[in-house]
C-alpha cells in the first residue's frame, strides 16, 4: 500500500503497510473521515514520523489518543497548534521542564521544535472523531504503533523512552531495556501529576543519557 509518510519510515514500516491489518485500517479511516469530522487534519495523521525521520530519533513519548476538539491535535501526542490553549498534561509538562532544567514555559503548546530534534512525539492511536475520545481506539492503530515501537527498539540504539502512566507503561515489554533507556512514571494528567510526574526528572535524565553516549542533547 502506498502510504504517504517520510521516506525512511516507509521503508523501516513496508512489511506493516503491506499487512492486512492495515489495509482494514486505512479503510476504517478514510469512511470515518468521509462520515464526519475527525482529527488530526488529514495530512498531519503521520506528522510525528514526517517532522522525525527513523534514523534521527533520539528520545520516544508515548501518548494514547489525539485530542478530540477543534483545532487541538496535529498529530504529536501532547502538543497543540500554535496559538490553541496548552491542555492541563502539556503545562504540566513544562511545568517539570521548568523545575528539572530551570527553563522557562514556552507561550506555544507546539512540540514540533522537539520533534525536529528527534523527539518521536507518538499517540498510540493516530485518529479520532471528534468530541469521542478513544473512538478510533481497536482498530488497528495499536498494532502499527506497537510495531513502530518494536522497529525502534530493535533496529536502533541507545534511545530514551518516556513512558507516563499505565498505558504507556504497559508498552516497556516492546522496548530492550539492554539497549535503550526506559524512564517510567506517573501520567502528567492533572488526576495523577503529584503521584510520581511531578519531580520525575525525565528531561534531565533523558539529556544525560544521550550526552553520555555522545548524541546532542534535547533542547526541551
Amino acid at each position: 500500500m502506498d502510504v504517504r509518510i517520510e521516506a525512511s519510515w516507509k521503508q523501516a514500516l513496508a512489511a506493516e503497510f503491506a499487512a492486512p491489518y492495515f489495509k482494514e485500517l486505512t479503510q476504517f479511516v478514510r469512511k470515518a473521515y468521509r462520515a464526519g469530522t475527525c482529527y488530526p487534519p488529514g495530512g498531519q495523521i503521520f506528522n510525528a514520523f514526517d517532522l522525525c525521520p527513523y534514523d534521527s530519533v533520539k528520545v520516544v513519548i508515548l501518548g494514547q489518543d489525539p485530542y478530540h476538539e477543534p483545532g487541538q491535535a496535529e498529530g504529536l501526542c501532547f502538543s497543540v497548534a500554535d496559538g490553541v490553549a496548552q491542555p492541563p498534561s502539556l503545562q504540566n509538562i513544562f511545568k517539570e521542564i521548568q523545575d528539572d532544567l530551570g527553563r522557562p514555559v514556552p507561550q506555544s503548546g507546539s512540540l514540533r521544535r522537539w520533534a525536529r530534534q528527534g523527539v518521536l512525539l507518538l499517540n498510540a492511536t493516530l485518529t479520532v472523531q471528534a468530541h469521542r475520545a478513544g473512538s478510533h481506539q481497536g482498530h488497528g492503530w495499536e498494532t502499527f504503533t506497537d510495531a513502530v515501537v518494536r522497529r525502534l527498539s530493535a533496529g536502533r540504539e541507545h534511545l530514551v523512552f518516556l513512558l507516563w502512566g499505565s498505558y504507556a507503561r504497559s508498552k516497556a515489554a516492546l522496548i530492550d531495556s539492554s539497549k535503550h533507556l526506559i524512564l517510567q512514571s506517573a501520567h502528567p494528567s492533572p488526576l495523577s501529576a503529584y503521584r510520581g510526574f511531578f519531580g520525575n526528572h525525565h528531561f534531565s535524565r533523558a539529556n544525560a543519557y544521550l550526552t553520555e553516549h555522545g548524541i546532542a542533547p534535547i533542547e526541551w
